[in-house]
C-alpha cells in the first residue's frame, strides 16, 4: 500500500535552534494517526513543513506520491492549525462558503449540520467569536473537507470537556462512514488514545517511537519493587526509564512480560502494571533514547 505522506530525514532550524531534526515517518491511507509530542517539541514546525507553509533544509516530503518543492502547497490536504487566521470581518458561512473552493471533497450540508451541532450562529463575525468556538470553525472545515489527507495542530484547545468528546465522537462516526487518512496533533495525550489507531511520539524535533496504540497497551509495564528483583526482572527487556529510591527501584518497560514472569515477580514483592498512554508518554519523553 502506497503512503500518503512520507518524511525522510527531514531536517530544519532556526539559526542555532534545531526545530527538526533527522526525521522520518510514513502515513498510510484510511488511518487516524496522533502525533504526540510537548510544547516546542517540533510537531507545528512539521506540520508546517508537510503543507508547505514552510521548507525543510534537508531531507524529503511526499505526498500522495508527490514530492514537494519549496513553496508548493499539496493538493488535496486540508490544515487546520492552531491559529487560524481568518478574516475577522467575515461570518462563519463565509468562512465555510470560502473552504468549500479549495476542497474539491467538500460536503456543504455536512458543514451546516455541524454548525447546528455545535451551537454556532453562522451569521456571526469571526472576531466575535471565544476561543473555543473559533476551534469549532476550523474543526467544522476540517470534518467537511473530506480531504483525503486531514490534519489537526491541537483542534480542541479552548473547548470544554463535553465539546471536545463531542468533536472527537463525531471525528470517528464521520470517519466510519468515509475513510480518509487524519493526523492528530496534540499535548493532550489521554483524550486521543480511544480515538487513534497509531501514534509518533516526538520529542526535540525527532520521532523517538512509533507504534500502534493497541502495542503499547500491551507492552507497557511500570515494574515497582525490590531493586534486584527488578533488575531480574527487566534484564534484556527494553527499559525506557529507571529511577532508584532507597532499597527500591522504578522501571518503565516497552516489551512483553508474560503471566509466568508476572507471577514470579509478584512472588518477589515486585508490582507490574499496565502504563496509561499519558504515563507511558512521560516516561518515554524522561528517558529520551528512541525506541525502534
Amino acid at each position: 500500500m502506497n503512503a500518503i505522506l512520507e518524511c525522510a530525514n527531514v531536517y530544519k532550524s532556526y539559526g542555532r535552534n534545531e526545530a527538526v531534526r533527522s526525521l522520518s515517518m510514513k502515513l498510510e491511507p484510511n488511518t487516524i494517526y496522533g502525533l504526540l509530542g510537548r510544547n516546542g517539541a517540533g510537531k507545528t514546525t512539521l506540520l508546517n513543513m508537510i503543507t508547505g507553509g514552510q521548507f525543510a533544509d534537508s531531507g524529503s516530503i511526499t505526498v500522495a506520491g508527490e514530492r514537494l518543492n519549496a513553496g508548493d502547497t499539496p493538493r488535496e490536504t486540508c490544515y487546520v492549525r492552531e491559529k487560524n487566521f481568518y478574516f475577522g470581518g467575515a461570518k462563519v458561512k463565509e468562512i465555510l462558503q470560502m473552504a468549500s473552493a479549495f476542497h474539491p471533497n467538500w460536503d456543504g450540508d455536512f458543514a451546516m449540520k455541524l454548525v447546528d451541532t455545535f451551537r454556532l450562529n453562522p451569521n456571526k463575525k469571526i472576531r466575535q467569536l471565544s476561543r473555543g468556538m473559533e476551534s469549532l470553525v476550523g474543526n467544522i472545515v476540517g470534518l467537511a473537507s473530506r480531504a483525503p489527507l486531514t490534519i489537526y495542530d491541537e483542534p480542541v484547545l479552548g473547548l470544554d470537556v463535553l465539546m471536545r468528546e463531542k468533536f472527537y465522537r463525531l471525528l470517528v462516526e464521520d470517519y466510519t462512514e468515509n475513510p480518509r487518512t487524519i493526523l492528530l496533533s496534540t499535548h493532550l495525550i489521554d483524550e486521543i488514545a480511544k480515538v487513534v489507531e497509531k501514534v509518533f511520539i516526538i520529542e526535540a524535533g525527532t520521532i523517538l517511537l512509533t507504534d500502534d496504540v493497541d502495542n503499547i497497551r500491551v507492552r507497557s509495564h511500570l515494574v515497582t519493587g525490590n531493586r534486584e528483583a527488578v533488575e531480574r526482572l527487566v534484564a534484556g527487556k527494553r527499559v525506557m526509564y529507571k529511577e532508584a529510591y532507597g532499597k527500591e527501584t522504578l522501571a518503565a518497560v516497552y516489551d512483553l512480560i508474560g503471566d509466568e514472569e508476572k507471577l514470579a515477580a509478584s512472588r518477589s514483592g515486585v508490582a507490574v502494571e499496565g502504563l496509561p498512554l499519558q504515563k507511558f508518554f512521560a516516561y518515554l519523553i524522561e528517558g529520551g533514547e528512541r525506541i525502534e
